[in-house]
């Protein structure tokens, strides 16, 4: 699959690397997959982002991201389930980072002695994003997987992403505009 992919492409999944080592976490997540698309410029994505507003808006995107991690990686819709059956989820994080720290229900492991020199792995979610943006490229009758389609997928998928991303203003459909404008929002790939 990773020969169909773009150079812009693969810059992508090697920021996401990047951006994993860096934070010195195990696995790569879909959410570095959304951090090293938005370092990007000249791309295909870049242009879709900037055209809806999210060029600068990075530092908020971040936030969102990091606050999401903080609970362990739920969904405000989580988080709301939970709360139906009666469990704070903010409640239960203040108290594990009140004896573990801020950040305890990260999963993130500071310790990066621990691989030095292994590559990190990717997580269920990243794996997910990969093989979407495959089907929407076909989706959309494109012979190679660009970025553009790493951000659709991002967007198609459910989860802390898509949740950030749509809160932003980005969605399957708005970034399907910008780019193919309005005769292929129905190639949603399922």
């Amino acid at each position: 699959m990773f020969e169909r992919f773009t150079k812009d492409a693969r810059e992508v999944v090697r920021g996401a690397v990047v951006d994993c080592r860096r934070t010195g976490v195990q696995t790569v997540d879909a959410e570095h997959l959304l951090l090293a698309l938005l370092e990007r410029e000249g791309s295909r994505a870049s242009f879709a982002l900037a055209a809806l507003g999210l060029a600068g808006r990075r530092e908020s995107v971040r936030g969102a991201l990091s606050q999401a991690r903080r609970r362990a990686g739920l969904t405000r819709a989580d988080a709301d389930a939970l709360a139906g059956l009666g469990i704070d989820v903010s409640e239960i994080v203040a108290r594990v980072e009140e004896v573990h720290g801020v950040g305890a229900m990260s999963g993130d492991r500071k310790d990066g002695s621990w691989w030095s020199g292994r590559r990190p792995s990717f997580s269920r979610g990243a794996k997910d994003v990969l093989e979407r943006s495959l089907r929407v490229a076909l989706a959309h009758r494109d012979r190679h997987i660009g970025d553009e389609h790493l951000l659709l997928a991002l967007t198609v998928l459910p989860g802390v992403p898509a949740e950030v991303l749509a809160d932003h203003g980005v969605t399957y459909e708005s970034v399907t505009r910008v780019l193919y404008g309005d005769g292929q929002e129905e190639a949603k790939a399922g």
